[in-house]
């Protein structure tokens, strides 16, 4: 009997079980046949929470994250994931494209190319009855996305009641059960994003409905938590850090209220269910930026029957870019062309799969159109970032710097040099970066300059090079000329004049672009 012979019938047997199979120098893929029954897919997405604070990624905050907690021991947990840039509406684009952002269009707060194929169309072509609760205004053009179900939240505060959550879900659960329609639902808490509960911020953005907004089944003190390791330990950012986390415990409330309306559909057996934060906590050195805590995202993969229960992944690197292709491979639809990332379902059954030993991220602008642009490359063990808008003048600015902790920085600056150094250095930068993440998650200590890094800091600025080259990166040659102050001013006026911004006259601020942090 030929090897041709037998492959074939090793293929039709593995494509009769619905089986992962081996094509022909290709990696594992889901393979469809239409007799197999299409999984629903359900993502819950949370917004701003820090890929550290549920209980199962080594939270330390008492009873934080139940429900979370339970969605892992039901499936996957993944050491290694990342959001491919750390702000709401580009990272969403991201996930829906499986493109980066400067590759689908979205790189601020617009909409997509209209030529870019997205995950909705697809899955819509394929049958599924697509649904989406809140923050649906961060995926546009809206014809793009093809939804059957929207709940949008307006300015209310109804994206923070885990009650709505139940309900809707509840009731788009019952309607592909009726229609016979496997289903997509993206969930999407507006928990713990800013304003935090019983903040300031909080009752003056929802005056007048603040007494109809949820509070936390719990409610944390500032004892009961831990202030990160990337800000000082102060009295108004440890109020501000247990405000954080109650609001934490809210998202938890409202994960819980969606995946036990799952349960109570009867079609949780047959749901691909993936958990996720967009970017980290909204505090400075985290969202909008590309530190390790910008961009690690609490990354969960629940789906019964297939992925093994309460699994841990620390090998492979997954990002946001493979979400796309991934659950297109779970749904034996086909893969449009042009998308950068690829599918980790292997990874889901247990398998080994090569290409995922780094992730490649970064940062264009805030929502107030401020163009700070960022590219990361990272390992298993260090991290490279640079940054071409730093430049000793231009002023750092982003929504982390609205409540109480920054202010509170800036008053302790004054006297102590060691928060001062902090606050220069999140102000200003240094056009690189570089960190030994594996030991100083916080990113507390620069080691650019440090001639023992020397050759793993070439090695990744190289590889750095030659992913912006790869993906038509607009960096590019900022990045070949990083040490030509006249290279990068020509490059951040590009980019000014991209964002509709004029590059405003600012007093020279000397030895600003070498100023580090101290330990």
């Amino acid at each position: 009997m030929s090897t041709t012979l037998i492959t074939r019938r090793k293929f039709l047997r593995a494509t009769i079980l619905g089986a992962p199979v081996m094509a022909f120098g290709c990696a594992p893929v889901f393979t469809a046949n239409k007799q197999r029954k299409r999984p629903n897919i359900l993502l819950i997405t949370v917004d701003d929470m820090n890929w550290d604070s549920p209980g199962c990624f080594g939270g330390k905050t008492p009873d934080i994250t139940p429900n979370i907690d339970r969605l892992t021991s039901d499936g996957m947990r993944f050491h290694y994931a990342h959001i491919t840039i750390a702000v709401c509406q580009p990272c969403r684009s991201v996930l829906m494209t499986g493109r980066y952002p400067h590759r689908n269009g979205a790189e601020g707060f617009e909409p997509i190319n209209t030529n870019v194929p997205t995950l909705q169309e697809k899955l819509h072509e394929a049958g599924y009855l697509n649904g989406i609760l809140g923050k649906a205004r961060h995926l546009a053009p809206a014809d793009k996305f093809k939804w059957d179900l929207v709940k949008n939240p307006g300015e209310l505060g109804w994206g923070r009641d885990p009650q709505l959550y139940y309900k809707f879900a509840r009731s788009f659960f019952r309607q592909a059960a009726s229609e016979g329609r496997p289903f997509f639902l993206m969930a999407n808490s507006h928990d713990p994003h800013r304003p935090f509960h019983g903040s300031k911020q909080e009752q003056n953005r929802f005056a007048k409905a603040v007494k109809d907004i949820p509070k936390p089944s719990r409610v944390y003190r500032r004892d009961e938590i831990q202030v990160p390791g990337f800000l000082p330990d102060l009295p108004e950012i440890r109020t501000e850090t247990a405000q954080y986390y109650s609001s934490v415990r809210r998202c938890d409330d409202t994960v819980g209220a969606v995946t036990r309306a799952l349960r109570e559909s009867g079609q949780a057996k047959n749901t691909l269910t993936m958990f996720l934060s967009d970017n980290g906590m909204a505090l400075p050195f985290s969202k909008t930026n590309c530190y390790l805590h910008s961009t690690r995202t609490p990354w969960i993969v629940s789906w019964p029957g297939k992925v093994k229960p309460g699994s841990v992944d620390k090998r492979h690197f997954i990002s946001a870019l493979d979400f796309m292709p991934t659950v297109l491979d779970a749904a034996g639809s086909a893969q449009p062309k042009g998308m950068d990332g690829f599918s980790f379902l292997p990874v889901l059954f247990g398998q080994k799969q090569a290409g995922r030993d780094k992730v490649f991220t970064q940062f264009h602008q805030t929502s107030a159109r401020k163009r700070y642009p960022m590219r990361c490359v990272q390992n298993h063990r260090f991290g490279y970032i640079f940054n071409p808008w730093s430049d000793g003048e231009r002023v750092f600015k982003n929504e982390s710097q609205s409540g109480l902790t920054f202010k509170a920085m800036q008053a302790a600056a004054e006297t102590n040099p060691k928060v001062a150094a902090r606050v220069r250095i999140f102000q200003y930068r240094v056009v690189e970066e570089f960190y030994d993440f594996a030991n100083d998650a916080d990113a507390l200590h620069n080691l650019i300059d440090d001639p023992k890094y020397k050759k793993d800091i070439e090695m990744m600025r190289k590889e750095l090079l030659e992913w912006m080259k790869r993906t038509n990166d607009t960096a590019l040659e900022a990045l070949r000329k990083h040490k030509s102050p006249e290279a990068l001013k020509k490059f951040m006026a590009e980019q000014d004049t991209k964002a509709g911004r004029r590059q405003p006259k600012r007093k020279v601020r000397k030895n600003a672009r070498r100023e580090q942090t101290s330990s």
